[in-house]
């Protein structure tokens, strides 16, 4: 009920009427709440209001280069797999201005001074975007050197996560061991259930900041048998996927057959579109600009993203360090799945299956990878 205390570690239920509470409150404390709803023919990230913007009644269908909503037979707010765009434009900016510069007469000026920060509220974060936005975390600030306009956005950000009620024929999250299921780094964690003429959801309590907020909403205490249901549906959900990864072998595999025939195969379908690294919740490759005014009294440097999929990503004086596609391709592959484990502890890839259904000839990763190990003359050996 409200007003009642509520602890971290504490599970709760709430209705329908408990979510648009829930974003109320968020609303309510100064958080610029970002969620789930639909626009143009997909479900994206943005700014919602209330409840009324989320997707209720919608799903999505993904596979290979292929992705379209659909409605469902019920009305289920989080019936999606993954949203088109990740979390990552609102932590690691699209465009971002560093510094301005002012000519007026002789005197010029500099501004480097940014807007202050949004304090965010996430609302419908999924288990391998959570990985997503921890692995981005060791990128911006894990290290020796701070990125500050990452940090600021991070700090203070509430996370509203959703353990998943069905996967897209996409995901691999399974392999990857970022999900379906919730576990760590967020305020509180839902799970909806829906059918015979019920629409309620779990509410995990995960932090003290989680806690005050759920004590103003009206909820009740989860029953054995509803945290039981909560745990068949994220279950049911990990068994429903198909495709898969093996993460810890393609570390060594990939960079032990840098020449292999498969690099040329999917040199000759790859677009170089960079479509994976748009959408891929991990990538962070950017670029730095110079740009002016036409009178020239006003420039300013930015920072915007970029890809190693771009010929001048790698242009140096001599000219691009990788100029076929075959080595681009194989530079992101190997980044992602293998080197990236060098740099930061951990694989660059969550599962969410992104970069298949927005390829537009469909390469799948788990498809060039499992082809790279079933050529691969090591394991051949290892086998006989």
């Amino acid at each position: 009920m409200a007003g009642d205390k509520a602890s971290a570690g504490d599970r709760r239920i709430i209705g329908a009427n408990g979510l648009a509470a829930l974003i109320g409150a968020l609303a309510g404390r100064g958080y610029t709440v970002i969620g789930p709803t639909v626009r143009d023919g997909a479900i994206v990230y943005e700014e919602i209001s209330g409840a009324d913007s989320l997707p209720a009644g919608w799903t999505d269908e993904q596979e290979a280069g292929t992705y379209r909503l659909k409605r469902r037979s019920d009305d289920a707010v989080f019936g999606y797999a993954v949203g088109v765009q990740s979390w990552k434009r609102y932590l690691h900016q699209p465009l971002l201005t560093l510094w301005k510069a002012r000519r007026d007469g002789k005197k010029v000026t500099l501004d480097d001074s940014r807007p202050e920060a949004p304090r965010y509220a996430f609302l419908g974060v999924r288990a391998c975007e959570l990985n997503a936005i921890s692995i981005q975390d060791r990128v911006f600030i894990g290290g020796e050197f701070i990125d500050r306009a990452y940090q600021t956005r991070r700090e203070g950000v509430f996370v509203v996560a959703v353990n998943c009620g069905q996967a897209a024929a996409t995901c691999f999250c399974t392999s990857m061991g970022t999900g379906p299921a919730v576990e760590d780094d967020h305020d509180l964690a839902l799970t909806e259930i829906v059918g015979d003429g019920r629409h309620m959801f779990l509410v995990e309590i995960g932090s003290d900041a989680g806690a005050d907020v759920m004590s103003g909403i009206d909820s009740e205490v989860a029953s054995r048998s509803e945290i039981d249901e909560a745990s068949a549906i994220v279950e049911r959900t990990a068994g429903s996927m198909k495709r898969t990864l093996d993460r810890e072998g393609a570390r060594d595999l990939l960079t032990a057959n840098l020449e292999n025939a498969r690099w040329d195969d999917v040199a000759e379908r790859c677009l170089a579109c960079a479509n994976c690294t748009m959408v891929c919740p991990t990538c962070f490759c950017s670029t730095v600009e110079d740009v002016s005014d036409l009178s020239g009294e006003e420039a300013e440097r930015r920072r915007r993203w970029d890809s190693c999929f771009t010929m001048d990503f790698s242009y140096m004086a001599g000219g691009a360090l990788r100029s076929s596609t075959k080595a681009r391709y194989r530079q992101w592959l190997t980044h992602k799945l293998s080197t990236w484990f060098d740099q930061f502890g951990t694989s660059g890839c969550v599962g969410c299956g992104r970069c298949i259904a927005w390829c537009p000839v469909g390469i799948d990763i788990t498809e060039e990878v499992a082809a790279i190990a079933a050529s691969d003359d090591r394991l051949k050996e290892s086998t006989k």
